[in-house]
Formats: structure tokens, C-alpha cells, sequence
């Protein structure tokens, strides 16, 4: 519903008198702008763009053409019940200060979007966002729309998004179901185009994720992991921290912390020195690392043999007890070594 009249501050554009605009705010022609909304001083909303009830945007802020904001999430979640609407809290726009809006992106439901964030123009952002700052999404991403996943019932659930973080174009991130109650990507994350992170899937800080990479919901990815694009990751599958993961691989096992992964079906290629050394890692470090999965992947030893040895004759440092810890609790079982797959041609040759 618009507002009864035009506002007479802004006389080419539907401006309630009730909400709450500092007159220091450049209101450009066209624009509709319900009564529950407070914009802070300095902002520029551009024409045509379309703001509703219960949107809170900060100082400094740009909106630019026909965008559309509402904290109504119903305009997707049509589905859910009177009683499902009326028993939720109210949802709101959060927008910080020093955000750009770029032109025919919308959002709507509850959402937060942190100070000095850019959002590209066709972006479509869903409620449950939960942005953080300085956070870059180009054109055409769709971020927080609701799982790909049959189990889902329109529970309230969040995407979160690190601070710093970059999402390219026409990647899509879907929210969490009731199993985690959210998805997260971490920190300083580069998230490159069309890559698809599903339901619950748990990403870490400073995690590259090259073009196309698909990923099935309940994915776990350690901090400082690189994954090549068109790579496929199978659903509850961990990969540990500071991990490298070649393109095209089809990930079906869990990938120990501090390795190389790659080939068809997927296997272990060796440390991953050169990214720990990047990273700071001393050689001795490094070295310890090697020898751990020496003991690992191609002692002959299976994983229980190979974390006792580990245990009994291996200096306790942060690494070794990273990788103890990954190895006991992974759930799908590792990836394999080249020796295991030579021995199996082998036998059936």
C-alpha cells in the first residue's frame, strides 16, 4: 500500500510523512518509501527504488535504480502457515553505514548487511542474510535463498558471510535447515563465480573456492583451504585446514589438514608445502607434517596403526595434534594414496 500522499520534501517521489529520513538525504524521482523506515544522514537512494516497511539504512549509503528492499520475508515463503507468520519476530533490514546498493538488486526478509559493504546490481539477497563488513557481492548473486533440500520447512535459519569477504557473480549460498540452523563462510573468503554453497555447509576463514566448485550440503572446510574450480564435494565430507584440492576433483572422502589432493578418483599428492610456506610454516614444521603422513598414507599401516605410531614416537606440536584430531573424527574416511591405488590395478591385473 502506498503512502496516503507525496511527501511535500520530495515532490516527484511516494514519501511517508512517518518515516524517519535525516533532511540531509537525497531522495531521487519515482521512489516509494513506506511508513516504518529510518534512513541515516548523508544516504542517496537513486529513482525508481522501492523501500517497505521495517528497513533500517545507516549513514552515508547509496541505493541505486529500481532496487527493492522489504523485510518481508513472505514474499518468498509463501508457503508457511498463518500460525508459522504470526509466531515469528518481526523481521528487519539492518543496512550499516557506508553501503552501496547498485541498481535492480533486492532484499528482502531479515537481513544484515555490515558497514562498507558493496552489493552489485541484480543480486538477490533472501532472508536469514547475515553480511558482514567490508563484505564485496557481484552482479547476479543469489545469497541466502532457502535450501535445495526436501527436509526443509521454511524454519527459520541464517547464511553468514565473514567480514571481508568477496562473493563473485552468479554464485549462490543457501541458508541452513534446522540440522545446523545456518551456513557459514568465513572471513576474508574469496568465493569465485558460479560457485554453489549448499545448506549447512561450515567454510572457514581466508578460504579460496575457485569458479563452479559445487558443493552438497553439510560440507565442512577448514581455514586457509584452496579448492580448484569445477570440483565437486560430496555431502558431510571435511577437508581440513590449509588443504589444496585440484580442479575438476569429485571429493568423496574426507581430506586430512596440510595435504595436496587431486587425481581421478581423488588421492593424496603430497604435503602442501608451498602453501604452508606461504603461510609461514617453518621447514621443520613442514617436515614434521611430511613424516606424519608418511606414517599415514604409505607406512602400510592402516589409521589406527598409523595415529599410534604417531602418538608414541612423534613430538606433540599444534600440527600433529591437528591432524590426530581430523583423523579421528572424520566420518567418511580419507582419501587414499597412489600406493593403494597402484597395489588395486595390481590385484587385478
Amino acid at each position: 500500500m502506498l503512502p496516503e500522499k507525496t511527501n511535500r520534501h520530495y515532490p516527484q517521489a511516494y514519501v511517508s510523512e512517518k518515516a524517519d529520513i535525516h533532511p540531509s538525504v537525497r531522495i531521487d524521482p519515482f521512489c516509494t518509501i513506506h511508513d516504518d523506515v529510518v534512513i541515516g544522514e548523508g544516504s542517496h537512494i537513486g529513482p525508481n527504488v522501492t523501500i517497505y516497511d521495517g528497513v533500517r539504512i545507516g549513514k552515508g549509503c547509496r541505493v541505486m535504480p529500481c532496487s527493492v528492499i522489504s523485510s518481508d520475508p513472505s514474499q518468498l515463503e509463501y508457503w508457511l502457515s498463518p500460525e508459522d507468520k504470526s509466531n515469528s519476530i518481526k523481521p528487519l533490514v539492518n543496512i550499516g553505514n557506508q553501503v552501496h546498493i547498485e541498481s535492480s538488486s533486492i532484499l528482502h526478509g531479515g537481513i544484515t548487511v555490515g558497514d562498507g559493504s558493496w552489493i552489485g546490481s541484480h543480486v538477490t539477497i533472501h532472508d536469514g542474510a547475515r553480511i558482514g563488513k567490508e563484505v564485496k557481492i557481484f552482479p547476479g548473486a543469489v545469497i541466502s535463498a532457502v535450501p535445495q533440500d526436501l527436509k526443509f520447512h521454511g524454519e527459520r535459519t541464517t547464511l553468514e558471510i565473514g567480514d571481508g569477504t568477496t562473493i563473485r557473480e552468479c554464485a549462490t549460498l543457501n541458508r541452513g535447515t534446522d540440522y545446523h540452523g545456518k551456513t557459514v563462510v568465513g572471513k576474508n573468503c574469496l568465493i569465485m563465480a558460479y560457485v554453489h554453497v549448499a545448506h549447512d555447509c561450515i567454510v572457514g576463514d581466508n578460504v579460496v573456492i575457485a569458479n563452479a566448485v559445487n558443493m552438497a550440503g553439510h560440507v565442512e572446510i577448514g581455514d586457509d583451504v584452496r579448492i580448484g574450480g569445477l570440483a565437486g564435494i560430496h555431502q558431510f565430507v571435511k577437508i581440513g585446514k590449509h588443504s589444496m584440492i585440484s580442479g575438476g576433483a569429485l571429493v568423496g572422502k574426507d581430506v586430512p589438514p596440510f595435504v595436496k589432493a587431486g587425481r581421478d578418483p581423488v588421492q593424496f599428492e603430497g604435503v602442501n608445502s608451498i602453501g604452508l610456506r606461504r603461510k609461514g610454516f617453518s621447514n621443520e614444521t613442514i617436515h614434521q607434517i611430511q613424516d606424519i603422513y608418511r606414517r599415514v598414507f604409505l607406512s602400510g599401516m592402516n589409521n589406527s596403526q598409523a595415529l599410534s605410531y604417531i602418538e608414541a614416537h612423534l613430538a606433540p606440536t599444534e600440527e600433529r595434534d591437528e591432524v590426530i584430531t581430523f583423523l579421528r573424527n572424520c566420518t567418511r574416511g580419507i582419501i587414499k594414496s597412489p600406493a593403494s591405488e597402484s597395489s588395486n590395478a595390481n590385484q587385478a591385473d
